[in-house]
């Protein structure tokens, strides 16, 4: 009888240990490092979204799973949508852009989504691009890429991520995003899709061979026209050059005219002043020499006639046989 007891009680404990084992095993649950979860009672379906877990095993009950959100990037293709640019023409783009799930507001999209968010969000980021796709000419698609795609993405970044700034933001290294609103003050309704775009990228540009074809007619008609304006301007440039060459000749003309004129001068007067020192020295040197003979003015005036026609170059003065005569030619 005792022995009989014993081994009900034996098989009781082990009835038990086993239990306790399976019931062990099943209440932890993990979560996988590409996802986020929230326990989610079995028997009723219910979701506690207090808390986000992330990458783990965790103990949570027997009657528990987690239900579990995508935490690495959720990529979107768009092949071909058909987007209308601000010259009223029609093109097509491809692109694609990665978002990630705001983990502090992942309740909200759980209780606003539950699972069917993604093909809310890609509508949504779809609509964001079509907004901002007409505030560009068909020529800025061409030839301003960045540009436009920089816009696209800003436009589909707020429209699934809202308006708030991230919360403590202001304490962080990278500060908030410029004209952001305050997280405290944000409602549901300024926190967007609950999403975070980080990565866009503009593939495709799609555009007709008319239209294609007339853009380049209106390259090649304004090219034209920057030609044109270009050879007016070098034709201006010229005849201002050749007016300067003119104004520049015409004033060297004057400087040399005007230095001839002063050089002539200069040698005139240079020449009247020798004839003046000439003179002078004549005038002194007749007087020393009517000092020193004592001529008087019979002999001064025949002196002076003497000397007159020596300075002529037809007249020849000789002397023969002790008497003077005058030979001319």
């Amino acid at each position: 009888m005792e022995k009989n007891a014993r081994t009900c009680i034996l098989i009781i404990v082990g009835v038990v240990c086993v239990v306790l084992v399976v019931l062990l095993s099943i209440s932890f649950s993990g979560v996988e490092y590409y996802q986020y979860g929230f326990p989610k009672r079995s028997s009723t379906g219910s979701v506690d979204t207090s808390k986000v877990y992330t990458a783990g095993k965790y103990a949570i009950g027997p009657d528990k799973t987690f239900k579990t959100f995508r935490a690495a990037a959720h990529v979107v293709m768009v092949d071909d949508i058909a987007i209308f640019t601000s010259d009223k023409l029609e093109v097509w783009l491809s692109c694609s852009f990665q978002y990630f799930l705001q983990p502090e507001h992942l309740a909200l999209l759980h209780d606003t989504f539950d699972l069917q968010y993604q093909p809310i969000l890609r509508g949504s980021g779809i609509d964001a691009l079509k907004g901002a796709a007409p505030f560009y000419s068909t020529t800025d698609y061409i030839e301003n890429r960045k540009m436009v795609e920089d816009a696209l993405f800003e436009a589909i970044k707020k429209r699934l991520g809202g308006r708030c700034c991230k919360k403590g933001c202001e304490d962080s290294v990278e500060g908030c995003v410029p004209d952001c609103k305050r997280y405290d003050t944000c409602t549901i309704e300024d926190k967007g899709y609950f999403a975070d775009v980080y990565y866009f990228q503009l593939a495709k540009v799609s555009i007709t061979d008319d239209v294609i074809s007339n853009n380049l007619l209106a390259l090649t008609q304004l090219e034209d026209a920057t030609k044109e304006g270009y050879l007016q301007e070098a034709q201006l440039v010229r005849k201002e050059t050749e007016k300067q060459v003119n104004e520049i000749d015409n004033i060297a003309a004057e400087i040399n005219q005007n230095a001839t004129a002063m050089s002539e001068l200069i040698i005139a007067k240079a020449n009247a002043e020798s004839r003046a020192v000439v003179e002078n020295a004549h005038n002194m040197g007749l007087q020393l020499v009517y000092t020193e003979l004592g001529l008087n003015s019979a002999q001064k005036a025949s002196f002076n006639y003497l000397r007159m026609l020596r300075d002529k170059e037809n007249v020849h003065l000789s002397v023969d046989f002790g008497s003077l005569r005058i030979n001319t030619a």
